[in-house]
């Protein structure tokens, strides 16, 4: 799995950079930092961080440093580099097509409703990706932290099934009202309907440690909240950028239907 992950840089970097460009982005090199530098360097730094407490308290389950040097090695040796060449070969290539031009004139966005905001936009819409995935991440947590049995695999699948898309389609019908409400940046609206969902996911977590652990100790609540941020920050990346995915799919279907004489 981390092989995987490694060597997916160069979708990475691929994706990231078509999607800067389409948008008019000239700074390539930022963008690639961040797409090679945010997410695994958070989950870096949380890991190291976590581990740092298990040598402290000389814990059986602390990484080796050994091992941690070898993560790095393969982090700046073969992901980095791969989101680079990802990222040269998405700006070399034409912006992405789309059905319509857009006015180089932005157009004064009219006073939006209060249920259009984006902090009830978010907060909402979030709701249901989270309660499409809520039982089962009970028993995911219960089979981590109680070291209870789980063998529910196949319910696994249809519910990853089911949450992609439910955050398809509430970032979607989110953004068609925004944009009936003649608000066009729908892009990080998008992103957010879907992605607060694993904020969602955090602050359940900090319920089930208060009312089903029974954890005392300082280096194991570090140990849980640091994990449980993992898992809320990653849930937040993927459930966002399903949700920016196919919200663009969306609006380049219809805007490509209009008939332009």
């Amino acid at each position: 799995m981390l092989m995987v992950f490694t060597f997916l840089g160069i979708i990475a970097g691929y994706v990231s950079a078509r999607f800067y460009k389409m948008f008019k982005g000239e700074n390539w090199k930022r963008v690639t930092l961040i797409t090679a530098f945010l997410y695994p360097g958070v989950l870096f730094i949380v890991f190291f961080v976590v581990n740092l407490f298990l040598w402290a308290r000389k814990s059986t389950g602390a990484v080796p440093f050994l091992s941690i040097v070898a993560l790095m090695l393969l982090w700046f040796g073969i992901s980095v580099p791969l989101v680079f060449v990802g990222a040269y070969l998405g700006f070399s290539k034409p912006p992405v097509d789309l059905p319509v031009r857009t006015n180089k004139i932005p157009r004064q966005i009219p006073a939006q409703p209060w249920f259009l905001k984006p902090w009830f936009t978010c907060g909402v819409g979030a709701i249901l990706p989270f309660g499409a995935v809520f039982t089962e991440l009970f028993f995911i947590m219960s089979s981590v932290w109680q070291h209870q049995f789980y063998y529910l695999f196949g319910l696994l699948m249809l519910v990853l099934i089911i949450l992609v898309v439910t955050c398809a389609e509430i970032s979607i019908t989110l953004t068609y009202f925004q944009l009936t409400s003649e608000d066009y940046n729908w892009w990080w609206r998008s992103f957010f309907a879907s992605a607060c969902s694993g904020v969602y996911v955090f602050i359940y977590s900090w319920i089930y440690f208060t009312t089903r652990l029974q954890i005392t100790q300082f280096v194991s609540t570090v140990i849980y909240f640091g994990y449980m941020g993992l898992l809320s920050y990653t849930l937040f990346l993927i459930t966002g950028s399903v949700g920016t995915l196919a919200t663009f799919l969306f609006l380049r279907l219809i805007y490509g239907s209009i008939k332009i004489d």
